[in-house]
């Protein structure tokens, strides 16, 4: 079976890393892209590298575009997507938002850090997520009509800190994560600060001191695999590479575990992951070994001297951050392999 698809957003990073992928995917046939300012332009004129589109125009990002296909994907800016998906109606079998609108649980997590009215949850989109029940996220999406993508730096810091919690390996209320992100997670806005003047031999955090919009998903991520609540010190820093996020996360290591239980643990929780790559040679992630693919890089250690688990992991955050796992999820959803269409290789120099 083919599905009909439609990819709103598409003039921006993320809807063009979607476009990318979707244009290897068997079942699925791109047939509308919307934009906003950039209505009426080729696809090609934004996105020369997306050279199997063709003449594919990009329509205006309305419901009557976007209405009438088996499947939308919603790469919108945050607070956008609930507006639109609400006028969709059912005729829209499956819709995946990649935006903040319907991944948070609790409203006040929503009002604490976004404007405009709370949306409801949507199905998580992180199939890999370990859950206090032993099962995984991934057990909810098929069959599922609406889904959530996490975000991108609330996917680097989950996969590498929830088994340990889960595990109880770490305490809950001690967590700290610093993140060197690259910039186009922050979209294709114009921004002083997204400037290659700007950018070029600097590093600068953002968001600093509790204010990323990331912070409650990621809270809410490690309170379902542990069924904790949890306190966690995020930073993220942005660093002059095009893309890309390494996160680096600690926390106080529990008494007796030592490095054999926690590559137990790691192993157990992802040993079968085919997205999931658990170092335990020596080598630590990096970015560059995962960018272009939908894969994550993950090492766990202890530092002895402070007492502390560290987890380090890497993912490309249009990648396995973004548009990967809108097709991961989207794949589940409707019963197709969940790898269809989905890199394991990264791309390099």
């Amino acid at each position: 079976m083919t599905y009909s698809v439609a990819v709103a957003g598409a003039s921006g990073y993320g809807g063009g890393e979607l476009l990318r992928l979707l244009a290897n995917h068997p079942e699925f046939d791109v047939r509308t892209v919307t934009a906003h300012q950039q209505a009426g332009q080729s696809l090609r004129a934004v996105h020369p590298h997306l050279f199997s589109y063709g003449d594919l125009e990009l329509q205006p990002t309305d419901a009557e575009h976007l209405r009438g296909h088996d499947v939308v994907f919603l790469a919108l800016p945050h607070g956008k997507s609930a507006a639109i998906s609400s006028e969709l109606g059912d005729d829209t079998s499956l819709v995946v938002d990649a935006g903040a609108d319907h991944r948070l649980e609790r409203e006040q997590d929503w009002v604490d850090y976004y404007p405009g009215e709370f949306a409801g949850t949507w199905t998580y989109g992180m199939p890999e997520l370990v859950l206090d029940d032993g099962s995984k996220q991934r057990a909810n999406l098929p069959g599922a009509s609406r889904i959530a993508v996490p975000g991108c730096n609330v996917t680097a810091v989950t996969l590498a800190l929830a088994p340990a919690l889960r595990a109880g390996l770490v305490g809950a209320i001690d967590l700290a994560a610093v993140l060197a992100v690259g910039p186009s997670g922050a979209g294709k806005k114009a921004s002083v600060g997204m400037l290659g003047s700007e950018l070029m031999g600097n590093i600068a955090p953002y968001n600093a001191f509790g204010g990323h919009r990331h912070n409650p998903e990621i809270r809410q991520n490690l309170r379902r695999a542990s069924g904790l609540d949890v306190r966690l010190a995020f930073t993220p820093v942005l660093v002059p590479t095009a893309r890309g996020i390494l996160a680096t996360v600690s926390g106080a290591l529990a008494e007796g575990v030592d490095q054999s239980r926690i590559d137990d643990v790691y192993r157990e929780a992802y040993g079968d992951e085919g997205f999931i790559e658990y170092l335990t040679d020596g080598r630590y992630p990096r970015t560059g070994d995962v960018l272009g693919s939908n894969r994550t890089q993950l090492a766990v250690g202890i530092d002895e001297r402070a007492g502390r688990l560290v987890a380090i992991s890497a993912i490309d955050n249009l990648g396995k951050g973004t548009a990967g796992a809108a097709i991961q999820s989207a794949n589940l959803a409707l019963g197709l392999d969940e790898a269809t269409a989905l890199p394991v290789n990264g791309v390099a120099p």
